[in-house]
């Protein structure tokens, strides 16, 4: 009974603690992280020329995730945790013990993100009875030429393929897993959001529209969508800004941190090529480096003026104005 009363607990003191500290303007932590994001690798197959991995301009070492550090975080976390996203930077389905990391998650909503192309009838069985939760496949085009403008080396045929083994095996096997389409929105593919929505119907998947991040100031023009609702960014004095007032606050700093593939833990997601690096889980603990003064001391630099922080220019957290 007290065992299952960890979880709502912990919701409510890190609740509380975020709240605290955004109206005090004083960092207070109490209880763990709500969510965590595990990066199994940051390697890739494909070329996505603005993703961090993918576009080479990834300056961090290239590496797998070792099994026992990862069982070892999740036996601290596991109690407190509600949800875990086993993605970051790369795709996780190239770690070569990729269905070890799945198969351990038994109390924690589990969700993998993947670009797709290593859905095999095999592999989808796999998936589908592993206990994963949720499943979130990219999909950012209706024909190769749109799809591949983008995801570099891409086919898209292997990605309908693929997400049709897991639909199948999701019938097969009685699964309750989620299947998810996510369509990042460019210029070059907003003309085809009614289609690629139908498709995911057709492919019994729901549908997920994703603002791009733009990384490279000279692609701006390529990459911006013409309709205002699908852009993070607004063009302003010849470049772009993200519309975000970025207030004094972040929620993802008290609920979901991220951890690297050779365990170092930074504040978010936004933190890709890890510059803030708050501690070292094959040093110390999790807690210790959550509670630590690095932590703290982050924590405060964004109650005291967020849009100081480097990592800040591509986030979504208090977004308004984007409905996706």
């Amino acid at each position: 009974m007290i065992q299952q009363l960890i979880k709502p607990s912990n919701v409510v003191l890190t609740g509380y603690s975020y709240l605290k500290s955004a109206i005090t303007g004083s960092v207070t932590v109490k209880g763990m992280p709500v969510a965590v994001g595990v990066e199994l690798t940051n390697n890739c197959n494909l070329k996505c020329p603005e993703c961090s991995s993918g576009s080479g301009r990834m300056i961090r070492e290239r590496g797998f995730m070792d099994i026992g550090l990862f069982n070892r975080v999740i036996e601290e976390l596991d109690p407190y945790l509600c949800s875990i996203n086993l993605y970051f930077q790369g795709e996780p389905m190239l770690h070569p013990l990729f269905f070890s990391f799945l198969t351990n998650r038994i109390h924690t909503y589990t969700v993998v993100s993947t670009n797709g192309h290593f859905l095999s009838e095999e592999n989808a069985k796999k998936i589908v009875r592993s206990g994963l939760k949720k499943l979130i496949i990219s999909l950012d085009g209706i024909d190769q030429d749109t799809y591949s403008a983008y995801r570099v080396n891409g086919n898209i045929d292997t990605v309908i393929n693929g997400i049709k083994n897991v639909t199948d095996a999701k019938k097969r096997y009685k699964s309750s897993i989620n299947i998810e389409i996510q369509f990042v929105v460019s210029k070059l593919n907003e003309h085809q959001i009614p289609e690629a929505r139908d498709l995911a119907h057709r492919l019994k998947a729901s549908f997920i529209l994703k603002s791009m991040q733009i990384i490279n100031p000279g692609d701006i023009g390529t990459w911006l969508p013409s309709e205002k609702r699908f852009s993070r960014y607004k063009i302003k004095n010849g470049g772009y800004v993200i519309k975000n007032s970025l207030p004094d606050r972040c929620a993802r700093l008290w609920f979901n941190p991220v951890i690297t593939w050779d365990g170092k833990v930074v504040p978010c997601c936004f933190d890709k090529d890890a510059e803030f690096v708050m501690g070292d889980l094959n040093q110390d603990s999790f807690r210790d480096i959550w509670n630590g003064p690095k932590y703290r001391s982050f924590r405060k630099s964004i109650l005291l003026g967020r849009h100081m922080i480097d990592i800040c220019r591509n986030c979504t957290s208090g977004l308004r104005g984007v409905k996706y």
